[in-house]
């Protein structure tokens, strides 16, 4: 759907925003499509192309390493999973939900050090995974998750930045960024498109963070 990166560089117009921020909503969908089909190194591929942009505070050794921790951390997920489930694949939430989460935790850990993130967002991102397999409210921690992640990508620890009304929620990008995790959810490919749509201004945002901070001119584009 995107075409392939080259080492052209933005000059910081819309467009260039726009081609960018759909490549890395389809990117990220793809790691999450490599992980649903126990691809590690698809996988990292993906989401590294991801963080390497969203990230532009780091250089790409140290994005890839916190792409590698993300992806340790599902794997170690997909783990609990296997030995908390039956023959026939489903999953004893009871059994799952008094697992033992820690490595799922440490992983998430090591992305949040790596990143330079509020060490929460461990906590949260294991609280949100967990709960998504037992049946419990998990987009709350899913939401204070992403803001850690997105508050980091865009170094700015006061997102988000209401006016005067609703000061309690999380701003609109965490929530694009769960509804992505929703369309995941339905596994078909009308979803997937949907999800690469609904997560694209989400990663706008943080491009156009990143030009005001005048950082978008080191972050390639797609050709």
């Amino acid at each position: 759907m995107i075409g392939d990166m080259t080492d052209r560089r933005t000059d910081g117009h819309g467009d260039a925003v726009s081609s960018t921020a759909a490549y890395m909503a389809e990117q990220l969908c793809r790691g999450f499509r490599a992980h649903d089909d126990r691809d590690r190194d698809r996988s990292i591929e993906a989401f590294f192309e991801v963080d390497r942009r969203q990230f532009a505070h780091l250089d790409d050794a140290t994005a890839r390493t916190a792409t590698t921790a993300y992806v340790d951390a599902l794997w170690a997920k997909d783990a609990l999973e296997a030995d908390c489930s039956a023959a026939d694949g489903t999953i004893d939430t009871e059994a799952i939900a008094r697992a033992d989460w820690a490595p799922v935790e440490r992983c998430f850990g090591e992305r949040a050090a790596a990143v330079g993130m509020n060490s929460s967002y461990a906590r949260d991102s294991t609280a949100a995974w967990r709960r998504h397999k037992t049946g419990e409210d998990y987009w709350t921690a899913f939401l204070r998750a992403q803001t850690a992640e997105l508050r980091a990508a865009v170094q700015d620890p006061a997102y988000p930045h209401k006016p005067n009304e609703g000061l309690s929620g999380y701003g609109p990008e965490p929530v694009r960024y769960v509804l992505g995790v929703e369309l995941h959810d339905m596994h078909t490919e009308p979803h997937w498109r949907q999800a690469v749509r609904a997560l694209t201004p989400y990663y706008a945002f943080v491009l156009n963070a990143h030009r005001e901070r005048g950082l978008l001119n080191e972050i390639a584009l797609p050709s």
